[in-house]
């Protein structure tokens, strides 16, 4: 096949040499053809064969000049031009400039149609696929998309290894991102996971980029970097696992609080009773934690009641 095919870069003549050379060849063959009808036109010259062949010479360099004309290629920096000869693969021009190659040779872009426009950009792109549903590790259906960044490194690769080289690396991207979403799951799981989806960004940004270059790399692809760009839940399931964060998140922020609380009265007595203050027995002890937890960790404010007699 064609997947053994290797990038070959040519250089061109150089494009201005070949124009002052075309140019003076139309003119010379003009001139040659004009000399040669009007001698065997003329009256008075008699009809000679030379002269038919100086017509016939001028009428070829014109033809061959005109032929020419379809040798001369400009490129811009970071542009590449995929050549092939009679249907074999020439090679590719990729230096910017001004040059001339074979005029038989034809450019070949599998994503372009149309006689021009046929250059490949060899530039940084980006793909930015649509939001796909997967389901991760945990079977929870999520919306996810990625963002890729990449490069043509092989250009014969890109053009004759597959068939649409934009299309098939759309295709591997999302295959790509089913298959390692599948391996993670969308938050750090219960059993205490360090990798998942949201929480791991840098690891799942490397394993992506790993996997995807394994899928485009008989195309020709560099892959520059590989992120996640939309993550998210599927709808039918985002209101209960929201509710599931949210109480994941309060149970959390109570048992801050809790363990402040008891820090907090655990130093009151302390403070109390290494100051001499006030003694008190165990079940004025027991009374005073429960009050002070109990203010401590409410959700309003505390209502303080005076008392004006003894609290024995």
């Amino acid at each position: 096949m064609n997947s053994q095919i290797k990038e070959r870069e040519i250089k061109g003549v150089n494009g201005w040499i070949m124009l002052f050379v075309v140019l003076a060849g139309v003119i010379g063959g003009i001139a040659c053809m004009a000399v040669g009808f009007a001698l065997v036109g003329g009256d008075e010259v008699p009809e000679r064969p030379g002269f038919f062949a100086l017509a016939a010479v001028g009428i070829i360099i014109v033809i061959v000049s005109a032929i020419s004309l379809n040798g001369f290629k400009v490129l811009a920096p970071n542009e590449g031009l995929v050549l092939t000869l009679f249907g074999k693969y020439h090679g590719t021009l990729k230096r910017d400039g001004f040059y001339f190659i074979n005029p038989f040779c034809a450019a070949t872009n599998p994503t372009v149609f149309g006689k021009f426009g046929k250059k490949l950009s060899l530039k940084a792109m980006t793909l930015n696929n649509d939001k796909q549903k997967v389901n991760d590790e945990e079977g929870n259906p999520i919306e996810i998309s990625v963002v890729v960044i990449w490069r043509i490194a092989d250009t014969a690769r890109a053009v004759f290894a597959v068939d649409n080289y934009m299309n098939f690396i759309s295709t591997q991207s999302d295959s790509a991102i089913r298959q390692v979403a599948r391996q993670y799951p969308y938050d750090v799981s219960e059993n205490g996971d360090e990798k998942s989806l949201r929480g791991s960004s840098q690891e799942i940004a490397d394993v992506l980029k790993y996997e995807l270059q394994s899928r485009v790399e008989m195309a020709g692809i560099e892959i520059m970097d590989a992120r996640i760009n939309n993550l998210a839940y599927a709808p039918e399931i985002a209101a209960a696992m929201l509710q599931r964060q949210q109480a994941s998140a309060i149970i959390a922020a109570r048992q801050k609080i809790v363990d402040g609380a008891v820090s907090m009265v655990d130093m009151a007595l302390k403070k109390l009773s290494d100051n001499n203050i006030v003694e008190l027995d165990d079940e004025r002890k027991a009374a005073m934690v429960s009050n002070l937890l109990v203010v401590l960790c409410g959700n309003r404010d505390a209502q303080p009641i005076v008392n004006s007699g003894s609290i024995y």
